[in-house]
């Protein structure tokens, strides 16, 4: 299967995880949709603060969550999910319940290894396979300490997607970056301008 074939593919298959809310951009030919947020001014998403060198189309889903893409979600995407709340799925997919106890829920205090896994667990749920994380280590933000790493997965495809991972505590909520883009041109083209992005990452309390 060709790569334009196979990233017809990953499109018509998202995976579950936000897939309502990329359903419209995935959908359109024309772009990627959203509206745009052009490179080198900073953004605020609640209360973080962005900068990146990248023009970036923004998806909004609801308040405590976007989407942002330069070709289209099934080409690259960048996740912000912010003021996740303990005991709510780390990708604002439900609450914890007895019924369920084991699931990717946010709990304060979690170690940076076991906020990985948190990750991995929901990137499986949402249909994601083969998932590697390479690179953990600690991060500041700021002056917020959080942490990184990068990532190495399969879309429901088959696809390879590379991409990396940013997440903080925040005045007692958590939030959660993550980045994808097919191993195939799209991935290396973009990786350094994302890492920068993430480097300059900041939280403005309000």
């Amino acid at each position: 299967m060709s790569t334009v074939h196979r990233i017809r593919a990953a499109c018509r298959a998202l995976p579950l995880l936000l897939a309502v809310l990329l359903l419209s951009a995935c959908a359109t030919s024309t772009g990627p949709g959203g509206r745009l947020q052009p490179a080198a001014s900073a953004v605020q998403v609640n209360e973080l603060e962005l900068q990146s060198d990248l023009d970036w189309a923004r998806i909004r889903g609801h308040k405590r969550i976007e989407t942002w893409t330069i070709d289209g979600p099934a080409l690259n995407r960048l996740v912000i999910v912010t003021r996740i709340k303990p005991g709510e799925h780390v990708f604002l997919q439900g609450k914890e319940r007895r019924s369920r106890p084991d699931g990717p829920w946010y709990r304060t205090g979690t170690r940076p290894d076991e906020l990985r896994d948190l990750v991995v667990d929901g990137l499986r749920e949402g249909g994601w396979a083969d998932i590697e994380t390479p690179g953990l280590r600690p991060a500041s933000f700021g002056g917020v300490p959080g942490l990184r790493f990068e990532l190495d997965m399969a879309s429901s495809s088959g696809l390879r997607y590379g991409g990396m991972a940013a997440a903080a505590e925040f005045e007692g909520k958590l939030y959660l970056l993550l980045w994808m883009a097919p191993r195939e041109h799209y991935h290396d083209r973009d990786a350094a301008a994302v890492a920068a992005m993430f480097d300059r990452l900041r939280f403005v309390r309000r």
